[in-house]
């Protein structure tokens, strides 16, 4: 029975030390396997509202400036972004930050907003040495956390495919996904989201772009309407600040085009730390 004991202990400490062993050499080769990871895909910049197909691993905030029909502006800080890591090779997981809702309106109280998760995995990619191009899946969830009425009633689970193509200079990136409640359909409804990007790299360093931003309603108080913006930007970057953080800066104005939209003339602040 004793020899039993000792050799379950050994065999214990055996899967342990090489449990210890692998961890360590997995963080210590984080950075190199995130490297390898980007030079498989384009090297495009991400763009202002369009969630890109490409896998980043940086910080991102967001400011966005949303008149509604009234001329009230909704603040939103951080606009629901946060931070973006590269676990393995193939694999991106994004940890949303929830926003600070400010409606500039007293009869509405301000409050954070709900917490937000994403997960890439890129099916097919090529740099621009080969092919030039992306296709990307999702899966995005969101928490009913938001404080007051700065928040959904219910978790909403979010399927996207994401593409992308390159020629020369010049580049598309594009999402669909569908925005689904799981409870509650019939009053909330469900959303179909649309977003095309088109980029041109100019001194290396400057991305003019003009987005379409579409969303499609099903169900809800909004049922078979659809909405529209025209989004004119320029992102700048990637700057190097020290060792491997950049700095990415951007702004854009949203315009609406279809005659029903729930905001307009909206601005958009994006500051990124690359790493």
């Amino acid at each position: 029975m004793r020899k039993c004991g000792l050799v379950s202990r050994l065999i214990v400490l055996f899967f342990l030390s090489n449990f210890s062993l692998a961890q360590g050499q997995y963080f210590s080769d984080w950075f190199a396997r995130v490297d390898r990871s980007k030079d498989e895909q384009p090297h495009w910049i991400t763009p202002l509202a369009t969630t890109t197909p490409r896998l980043e691993e940086e910080y991102r905030y967001d400011q966005l400036w949303q008149p509604n029909a009234k001329g009230v502006t909704t603040d939103n800080y951080g606009g629901g972004k946060g931070l973006e890591l590269i676990p393995f090779e193939k694999v991106e997981v994004i940890l949303n930050v929830p926003p600070y809702i400010d409606h500039n309106n007293p009869k509405v109280r301000n409050g954070w907003g709900d917490v937000a998760f994403l997960v890439k995995y890129r099916l097919r990619s090529g740099n621009e040495e080969h092919g030039n191009y992306i296709l990307t899946a999702f899966l995005g969830w969101s928490l009913p956390t938001g404080q007051f009425s700065n928040g959904a009633l219910h978790p909403v689970i979010t399927p996207t495919i994401a593409y992308g193509k390159g020629f020369g200079n010049f580049d598309l990136q594009g999402s669909l996904g569908a925005g689904l409640p799981t409870a509650d359909t019939s009053s909330l409804g469900r959303t179909i989201a649309w977003n095309n990007t088109f980029q041109y790299r100019v001194f290396r360093k400057f991305w003019p772009e003009v987005e379409l931003n579409s969303t499609l309603f099903q169900d809800g108080k909004n049922d078979g309407q659809k909405q529209n913006f025209v989004t004119p930007g320029l992102v700048l970057g990637r700057f190097r600040l020290a060792g491997r953080v950049g700095f990415t800066v951007g702004g854009g104005y949203q315009i609406a085009t279809t005659q029903f939209h729930t905001t307009n003339h909206n601005a958009i602040l994006s500051i990124r730390f690359p790493f």
